[in-house]
């Protein structure tokens, strides 16, 4: 099937966004979704709608949908709860798979919350565990039979710096470490085959390139045989093999279930599984090459028009996720111009102007026209009106 497909979502007019790397447009049919939830299911059938509208089965059934976009086999992704949370679960069971080892690894360009994640895991177990985080570039020379995990985002949240996965993933295996991947810039992205990586965990959110809305539920991997082995260091209810057996004691469910944790936000469970339908028909190689098109005719248009600007990411499109960075000293007010003018990307710390390129809802033409009024601010330093100098607390 042809890209983009824009009937499929709710773009306001005279808005050109170049930030579903950060959060997804509406699909159509998001708010029919959540008003029959609310409306019907919870409105009419009340508590009753968790067998009704089986809303108990709801994190696998989308988890299933997610899979074959990461690659990974049914029953092997379980969707609920928050990133941050299903980072600490796979952590937190990674370690527990080589209880001699003491170094955790991950890289200084890592999203933040990944790495306070895990200085907070060591420090709740307090039994001298080391987080280490070299460059990027230096992450498979660290990796060491010193090290227990590996936990690596796939495409670097600043500069959309892309790891090796299959390489990466090997070294660990090599050295008898646990290998953890943050597919939360990928998933959606650039093709992911999870499984064939050989990875113990992954985790992704879902409301980036995925479309779920903002506080989507995020999904967390486990590779198909450690699944009924795996001991989940947050034991809800959600994950006990027998939830209304109101057991005094944890006995994990026997599938990918035993990694749910507590009651599921349906609501936003039932818009994540709308915003997937969009994906029924398209394949992560078309996704692909449509995001280097894409990308390519930007970092051309933009370092022909605004010189000012610096290319911050990988150059080579093999190199670089479905995101273009630029870095300009001013770029938080530039930014700011950019969506006064209709243009919305976003701004991360020091200097950096990031654009995300979703295929699904952009084509050329509106790259073209985003680079045409990005020329404009440049070349009339229309970012330098105090209006645009006030930073807000999201950037």
């Amino acid at each position: 099937m042809s890209l983009p497909k824009k009937h499929l979502f709710d773009l306001p007019e005279g808005v050109i966004y170049l930030d579903g790397n950060s959060l997804g447009a509406m699909p159509k049919g998001a708010v029919e979704r959540a008003s029959q939830v609310i409306t019907q299911e919870w409105g009419n059938d009340l508590i009753r709608a968790w067998n009704t509208a089986d809303w108990m089965s709801l994190p696998t059934r989308v988890g299933d949908r997610i899979a074959p976009l990461i690659g990974a086999p049914e029953g092997s992704v379980a969707t609920g709860d928050t990133l941050s949370i299903k980072v600490y679960q796979a952590l937190a069971a990674a370690l527990k798979m080589v209880p001699d080892r003491r170094v955790i690894l991950s890289d200084s360009g890592n999203f933040p919350s990944d790495l306070y994640i895990a200085q907070g895991l060591i420090g709740t177990i307090d039994k001298g565990y080391e987080l280490r985080t070299p460059a990027p570039e230096d992450v498979l020379d660290a990796i060491t039979d010193e090290v227990a995990v590996v936990m690596i985002t796939q495409v670097d949240y600043r500069s959309g710096r892309m790891h090796d996965m299959t390489a990466i993933t090997q070294k660990a295996h090599s050295v008898g470490a646990v290998m953890i991947w943050d597919l939360a810039h990928s998933a959606g992205a650039v093709p992911v085959e999870i499984a064939a990586t050989n990875a113990e965990f992954a985790v992704g959110c879902t409301y980036k390139y995925l479309n779920g809305g903002p506080g989507a539920p995020a999904f967390i991997y486990v590779r198909p045989d450690l699944t009924t082995s795996v001991q989940p260091a947050l034991a809800g209810w959600m994950g006990h093999d027998a939830p209304f057996a109101m057991e005094p004691g944890y006995r994990p469910a026997m599938s990918i279930e035993r990694m749910r944790v507590g009651t599921p936000p349906i609501i936003q469970l039932s818009i994540l599984d709308q915003a997937l339908s969009a994906w029924e028909g398209v394949s992560m190689s078309e996704i692909r090459e449509a995001s280097i098109k894409l990308s390519e005719t930007f970092i051309r248009e933009v370092e022909a028009r605004c010189p000012q600007a610096v290319l911050a990411s990988p150059r080579d499109p093999a190199q670089r996720g479905s995101q273009v960075s630029f870095a300009f000293p001013d770029g938080y007010a530039a930014m700011q111009a950019l969506i006064d003018h209709g243009v919305i990307g976003d701004f991360r710390a020091p200097d950096i102007m990031r654009f995300g390129f979703t295929p699904l809802y952009l084509d050329e033409a509106d790259v073209i026209r985003a680079c045409e009024i990005m020329e404009t601010i440049f070349a009339q330093e229309l970012w330098r009106d105090p209006k645009y100098q006030t930073r807000s607390r999201v950037t």
